[in-house]
């Protein structure tokens, strides 16, 4: 006859059966899949068979390398100019296209150049559209996770009092997350308009027209920080309500011996609740990268991607190849190396934010 301790066992994995299945047929077979894709060339609806490639597509999303070219020089030894005064150097797309005499860069494109003394350092490498989106990506999170978390926890620390109607105001602050985030990118994307958006309206009001218009998606230099934008303004509130349930789990006897000590409210920030909140905030910072990382409907709605590939993401390559082109091969890559990235970075944030002894 099974003990209860048998029984309660067997009750939960058949409550945990459905969702366990689930799981594993939405989440660990499809990545299995992805990370044995990644080794080949495959392509939807290709007629050609199926070949296992080994690193191939890696190497072609990362690979990089770093050409140091002198200046170009005349029958006298003096630099040479263009009509701008800036230094000429060697075509680097000459030297690189089928030359015997650097094999390595074969099929690498200029990314960005460095000046070297008068010489100047060329980083190449395969794909620079990847390399954009790697860099937006990373740019994204640097600048998203500490904002927004910052932000959260000040408006969790205004609606974390009893005053009346403090529930309005919850709600108001929350109301972003609860509409889709294509809702929300559509409507940014009119507020953002270079003609009649409410942005560029609301700026020249202010500034009676001495603002001039700007094409907030339009323009390479705005496009990512208008997502950004967007973005914290979206999401707040989900953290806020985060923090809200850490601040609440904070004893009040704290900060009552917090007030007769006589500290002030910086001090209390700093020595009650910001301790109180340690394990709330690892969870915050892990979320807030994790969700960064997966940056991908703004980019779809609002942009696509442009202009001239300044809102790329890693994401959205991993979408655009392997449905939009049909490598599947390249859009599986893409997403192993997503994935290997977000968990090291969450393992690093884990260490660097345990409890010391």
């Amino acid at each position: 006859m099974a003990s209860k301790f048998t029984r309660s066992n067997r009750a939960g994995w058949l409550m945990a059966g459905p969702a366990t299945a689930l799981m594993a047929g939405f989440i660990i077979l499809p990545f299995i899949f992805a990370i044995v894709l990644s080794f080949t060339n495959q392509r939807l609806i290709s007629p050609n068979p199926t070949e296992f490639v080994g690193l191939s597509n890696y190497e072609q999303l990362l690979g990089v390398g770093v050409l140091t070219l002198d200046p170009l020089r005349d029958d006298a030894g003096t630099v040479m100019r263009d009509d701008d005064g800036a230094v000429e150097y060697p075509s680097v797309r000459r030297l690189v296209r089928n030359n015997p005499d650097y094999p390595q860069y074969a099929g690498m494109r200029e990314w960005f150049s460095v000046p070297f003394g008068e010489a100047r350092s060329f980083v190449l490498v395969r794909d620079v559209v990847f390399m954009k989106a790697l860099v937006n990506t990373f740019l994204f999170v640097l600048i998203v996770a500490p904002v927004q978390g910052a932000l959260a926890l000040g408006l969790a620390l205004l609606i974390n009092q009893r005053l009346r109607g403090i529930n309005l105001f919850r709600a108001i602050y929350f109301m972003p997350v609860v509409v889709s985030i294509v809702v929300v990118s559509l409507l940014w994307r009119f507020i953002y308009d270079g003609n009649s958006g409410l942005l560029n309206n609301l700026l020249g009001a202010i500034s009676f027209g001495a603002i001039p218009k700007i094409d907030w998606l339009g323009n390479p230099s705005t496009a990512l920080g208008a997502i950004m934008a967007m973005s914290i303004w979206q999401a707040v509130g989900f953290h806020m309500v985060i923090w809200l349930s850490g601040l609440q789990t904070i004893s009040p006897t704290l900060y009552e011996a917090a007030a007769i000590e006589g500290a002030s409210p910086w001090q209390t920030f700093r020595y009650v609740t910001w301790p109180g909140l340690r394990n709330t905030a690892i969870l915050v910072l892990i979320v807030i990268t994790m969700q960064a990382f997966a940056l991908f409907a703004q980019i779809d709605v609002m942009t696509g991607g442009g202009p001239l590939d300044s809102t790329q993401t890693i994401v959205f390559q991993a979408v655009e190849r392997g449905y939009g082109k049909q490598d599947i091969s390249g859009g599986s890559a893409i997403s192993v190396i997503l994935f290997v990235l977000v968990l090291s970075i969450s393992l690093l944030q884990r260490w660097l934010t345990r409890e010391k002894a």
